[in-house]
């Protein structure tokens, strides 16, 4: 190859190359810090025969029904679905979950609006199994205006919309931080680890490196001893956080111990078919010479 007169050999064009790519791959690393990796909170549901501890996911309710439902909504759930099998109130007595009485119960505990049937006046009554839960907004526009312009996220699937679902969320509510000394922090806004951002910007590059994180709008919503607990399990953010993470992650994926169950069978099946196929391979072809 010829450039200006010069001879430029094949080897020297992919070095110089190799090296561009490697400046190009390293400078967003070095302009930001990223997110910190999550940490594990030990789920039971975690791995191939994992199942959902329905004390956990007990407690996790109760935690978004008293805190994170202020703010965020689960647009997706009803709250029959608490009793749907696996679920956090699920009672094989009641394979109909509309019959089942806790559930009942809890949604008794909310009002919802709906409209007067005779003067078509809008009204607030209990809630029943069938209803959706409850909304804390309106629509997106109110939710938006009473947080400062930044809606909080339904929360129905965040579990999957999240890398690491559960252990994300389980680390972004008990991992925020006091910023670090030589990052600029603005109004309204936390330090966390675990939020993803490039906090380039805001920080003194003469304290070394970017830290690792991000700003995140809402602040922290936990601390100890905010949900009273009745079955002895420690009142601690720690707790409060991977319970409600739990939760999250039941709501995003109801049917995950089915779909285990499922391809465990088909696992069986594949292997006997295996077997029976590799049988009367054999028996056809006994006698013929190979």
């Amino acid at each position: 190859m010829t450039i200006g007169m010069k001879t430029v050999s094949i080897k020297t064009i992919i070095a110089s190359a190799a090296v561009v790519l490697g400046l190009a791959a390293a400078a967003p690393a070095l302009a930001s810090g990223g997110a910190a990796h999550p940490r594990s909170g030990g789920f039971s549901f975690e791995g191939p025969f994992g199942t959902y501890d329905q004390g956990q996911l007990q407690r996790g309710y109760k935690v978004y029904h008293e805190v994170c439902s202020a703010c965020h909504s689960m647009n997706l759930m009803h709250y029959r679905n608490l009793g749907d099998a696996h679920g956090p109130f699920w009672n094989p007595k009641y394979p109909n979950p509309n019959d089942n009485p806790v559930v009942k119960a809890l949604a008794k505990e909310v009002q919802v609006p709906d409209i007067d049937s005779e003067t078509g006046e809008a009204i607030q009554r209990d809630a029943t199994p069938a209803d959706k839960f409850r909304s804390p907004y309106p629509n997106a526009t109110a939710a938006a205006a009473g947080n400062g312009g930044a809606a909080p996220p339904d929360l129905s699937v965040m579990a999957k919309a999240r890398h690491d679902g559960a252990n994300y969320i389980y680390s972004l509510l008990s991992g925020y931080r006091n910023p670090p000394a030589g990052l600029t922090i603005r109004d309204g806004q936390h330090y966390n680890p675990y939020m993803a951002g490039d906090l380039t910007p805001f920080w003194d590059s003469t304290k070394g490196h970017v830290p690792e994180g991000g700003f995140i709008a809402m602040p922290p919503p936990l601390k100890d001893g905010l949900v009273t607990y009745d079955d002895g399990a420690p009142q601690t953010v720690d707790q409060y956080a991977k319970d409600v993470a739990a939760f999250i992650a039941w709501t995003s994926e109801p049917k995950m111990v089915e779909r285990k169950q499922a391809g465990f069978g088909v696992l069986i099946f594949l292997l006997i078919f295996a077997g029976v196929t590799y049988a009367s391979y054999r028996r056809i072809w006994k006698g013929v010479a190979h």
